[in-house]
């Protein structure tokens, strides 16, 4: 079995990311919500566009006003109005003042912004009546954002705040990542889809759901390839499938040492290399990685190659419903995020919790317990799932937003004590 940490490099070594010349597409600016872009952006604008007011006051010449106190007060003429959207017309004077709104262009002459609150109009005169700093709720053009400069960056996922600087900017179109195509399969005879009824010795495929939600989630495009019987042909050709149409396949169950655990024997026989078979997780220690080349995806049953990737990662979690969703969180995915044309890091971000409950493992394997991560008072706590910890018991993961980590050869961690979190979204 390899350590958690050796088998998460060799997976992200193993990645080779979205290509952004083979694997972009141009979206209109809403559809791009979600989307990583494929190519910096620069804009042909400054931000502010122009000088402007950051309050509403007069507009003001500082050598007007340096002196200014409430008991040596300084009148000046108002010579103009300046709303927002408005161009103005006249150059501030010596003794002149212009009247302006927030965001409203300041004037040729002025300097300075005196508040609205430090002063008192008189028809077409203003008393200032204290001494602004120099140069006073005045924005420059440009002090933002200068026009040319590197605006948003490559790798960067498109979300509000990214939505409305790029509207702004006037960029009514982007280039962003393709979502990469993550084929998931679920291998067992047991197995039944959701509006089946049950005969004795029958589950649900909760497994397809689970990991399409995800893949979702992370902004992928799942390709549900629907439910395998334990038969080597039938498994075959759902992988020559797979590996024609996807980038990454998920498949659950099947990669232990039963009687019926094909996974690894068929990617063999097709041609895949077998980097990893056993991590030293729990749940989770029979996960299989594999990758398929451009050679050897060619055997899938004559099919046309949808996939522009040169790779096809293959993932074998296990069936088990927790086991399957741990082994996604810790090494699936990274995987995707560095695939998709995210930066780095691609790799966990961890925290330190104060644990509410006392954890517990046989301290063979790294072992992660579900539960709740919360932010109370500037501090993380970790508060246990109720119930069984059993990697078949998929009831108690409702709600999880956390897994604790108990290390290699850690037997315990006591209530009150501090645990690696795992946050999960």
């Amino acid at each position: 079995m390899l350590p958690v940490n050796q088998a998460e490099q060799i997976i992200l070594d193993l990645i080779q990311p979205l290509d952004p010349a083979q694997d972009g597409e141009t979206l209109s600016l809403l559809d791009a919500l979600g989307r990583i872009l494929a190519e910096p952006i620069a804009s042909s604008l400054d931000f502010p566009h122009w000088d402007n007011s950051a309050m509403d006051g007069y507009a003001v010449r500082y050598a007007d006003v340096q002196t200014c106190a409430a008991e040596t007060p300084v009148t000046l003429e108002i010579v103009e109005e300046i709303p927002a959207g408005y161009q103005p017309q006249n150059t501030i004077q010596p003794g002149q003042a212009a009247r302006i709104l927030t965001g409203s262009v300041m004037p040729a002459g002025a300097d300075t912004i005196v508040i609205q609150e430090e002063t008192q109009r008189s028809g077409d005169r203003v008393t200032i009546f204290a001494t602004p700093k120099p140069h006073a709720f005045v924005r420059d053009r440009g002090a933002y954002y200068q026009a040319g400069a590197p605006l948003l960056a490559a790798g960067l996922r498109l979300q509000a705040p990214e939505i409305a600087v790029l509207a702004a900017a006037q960029c009514a179109q982007v280039r962003v990542y393709r979502r990469p195509k993550i084929a998931i399969l679920s291998t067992g005879s047991e197995l039944v889809a959701i509006d089946q009824p049950l005969q004795p010795g029958q589950i649900v495929d909760s497994n397809q759901y689970a990991l399409a939600a995800l893949v979702a989630q992370a902004g992928a495009e799942p390709l549900l390839l629907g439910r395998v019987p334990d038969q080597p042909e039938a498994l075959k050709t759902a992988i020559q499938q797979a590996i024609a149409v996807a980038d990454m396949v998920l498949s659950s169950g099947g990669v232990s040492v039963g009687d019926y655990d094909y996974v690894d024997e068929i990617l063999a026989a097709l041609g895949a290399t077998i980097h990893i078979r056993a991590v030293a997780v729990k749940p989770g220690k029979p996960l299989t990685v594999a990758t398929f080349e451009i050679g050897n995806r060619e055997q899938g049953i004559g099919a046309e190659i949808f996939s522009s990737s040169p790779r096809t990662m293959y993932f074998g979690l296990p069936g088990n419903p927790v086991s399957a969703l741990v082994t996604y969180w810790r090494f699936v995915l990274p995987a995707l995020r560095k695939l998709s044309g995210l930066p780095a890091p691609w790799e966990p971000a961890f925290v330190r919790a104060r644990s509410l409950n006392t954890l517990k493992s046989d301290g063979k394997r790294e072992s992660y317990l579900w539960g709740k991560l919360r932010l109370v008072n500037g501090e993380y706590e970790f508060e246990l799932a109720g119930g069984s910890h059993s990697s078949g018991n998929l009831i108690n993961l409702a709600g999880t937003s956390g897994l604790a980590v108990i290390t290699l050869g850690e037997t315990q961690i006591s209530a009150g004590d501090r645990v690696q979190v795992l946050p999960i979204e």
